[in-house]
């Protein structure tokens, strides 16, 4: 007999990706779609290409016709009800570590674009409505509160539609909306026990771990809820740690599985050379859009091997500034399911780790946002239950293997030393803006 699948599609910032899995959570199929054309440096994209990436991503899963659809992708993005324009959060106006204060401002930039007439929708949302979904829904995660303006609220995992026949999908097919991609990252790694934690990869990345909802209440930091209700997740995203490593590959014309293996051979520490990886500004801990990236100590002797090792070391740095952040104001962390395309490298999981100083987890299929959105399609046709309707393990994950951690002391001192670097870094750009301002007439 024929497998019963769901099947969930990640919108990212490149790509569109698609996994179909069966009721046990086996991956059956998978399909990867990038986008024609990339986003703008400020973050303002026409949303139709992530229709036809998604489009493209369910089509080339080659499966007979699934049971749901569920759909999440990156955010805080907020687009146009009628598709003139998304803005995602790179939109300077939006930059903030408070998801609803961005909307907030695209939706200002919106409607002095284009009128008062602007409808916002989330970026899954607007999605599912062009495949056969409810035009006037909004996806709520529990227990968040509904974005004003977005639409009818609607809990993560309830089905808006089905398909009706068009773009080449079969008709009837449940349409159900996911949540952004770290929610459903969190969701497809099981990051639903206190001290369990989770990078989600992919172009940008960060640190969330799973705490006792309560127990952190002041804590200063990033936050969301589990899965699971009761369990909250703190940390925080950063910016652009993937993006670092292609845009490395882009500078040198050496594809990045090269310039990896190449950076096998240069032992940890890099020979002294130290990077910041704000190529887009710094979002957790220290939340400054305008930090840039860096490299420090470079010598005559050094090869591009130095630099791709330097710039892996610090990305796991930027995880372990989050980390301490964390740990200084109580949370555990036991261990960290590290997901996306960076976890293909076991060199990069290793650094991690070892900076980390906990066991990486490493999924067999690393998209855990797109397994998320999956789970997302099942809960709707009750196959799980949704989100803040379950406990711990009442969803399957892909199976996944371990990296121990292998503490090196030179890694410690990196960590200060990067901390300390990015310190001067902050101190002196907040010296040019005073100075900027002083010169005002």
């Amino acid at each position: 007999m024929t497998h019963q699948v769901v099947v969930g599609v990640d919108v990212g910032s490149g790509s569109a990706r698609a996994v179909a899995i069966d009721r046990s959570g086996r991956v059956i199929a998978t399909s990867f779609s990038p986008y024609q054309g990339g986003e703008t440096a400020v973050g303002a994209v026409d949303p139709q290409r992530w229709l036809e990436g998604t489009l493209a991503a369910l089509g080339g899963l080659g499966i007979p016709t699934p049971l749901a659809i569920g759909i999440g992708g990156h955010g805080p993005t907020t687009v146009s009800a009628t598709g003139e324009l998304a803005l995602t959060f790179r939109y300077p106006i939006g930059e903030s570590s408070n998801p609803r204060l961005q909307h907030e401002a695209h939706i200002a930039v919106l409607r002095h674009r284009f009128g008062n007439h602007v409808e916002p929708r989330q970026l899954w949302d607007w999605v599912l409505s062009r495949l056969g979904g409810r035009a006037d829904s909004q996806s709520v995660w529990p227990p968040n509160e509904p974005l004003s303006e977005f639409g009818e609220p609607v809990p993560v995992g309830s089905v808006v539609g089905v398909t009706g026949g068009e773009f080449g999908l079969p008709a009837g097919i449940a349409l159900v909306p996911g949540s952004h991609d770290a929610h459903m990252t969190a969701w497809g790694g099981g990051i639903d026990i206190p001290g369990r934690g989770f990078d989600p990869g992919g172009r940008t990345g960060g640190l969330g771990v799973a705490v006792e909802a309560g127990k952190h209440a002041g804590l200063d930091s990033y936050s969301m809820p589990s899965p699971v209700s009761g369990v909250h997740i703190v940390g925080g995203p950063v910016a652009a740690h993937g993006a670092l490593l292609d845009w490395w590959a882009g500078i040198t014309g050496s594809p990045l599985s090269e310039l990896l293996a190449e950076a096998e051979s240069v032992p940890p520490g890099s020979a002294g050379v130290t990077a910041l990886p704000f190529l887009d500004g710094e979002r957790a801990p220290r939340w400054n859009p305008e930090l840039r990236a860096e490299i420090a100590g470079l010598h005559l002797s050094h090869d591009r091997r130095v630099v791709t090792r330097a710039l892996l070391e610090s990305t796991a740095y930027g995880l372990g500034h989050i980390a301490l952040t964390l740990r200084a104001q109580g949370v555990a962390i036991d261990r960290v399911v590290c997901s996306g395309a960076p976890s293909r490298s076991r060199l990069w999981c290793r650094i991690k780790a070892a900076v980390l100083e906990v066991p990486l987890d490493i999924p067999e299929y690393e998209q855990l946002a797109c397994y998320g959105a999956a789970l997302g399609a099942g809960s709707g046709i009750g196959w799980w239950p949704r989100p803040g309707s379950g406990v711990a393990g009442a969803w399957p994950r892909p199976a996944m293997t371990t990296v121990e951690p292998e503490p090196v002391e030179v890694y410690r001192r990196g960590l200060t030393r990067f901390i300390q670097a990015g310190d001067v870094a902050s101190a002196r750009l907040s010296r040019r803006g005073d100075s900027q301002r002083d010169q005002r007439p």
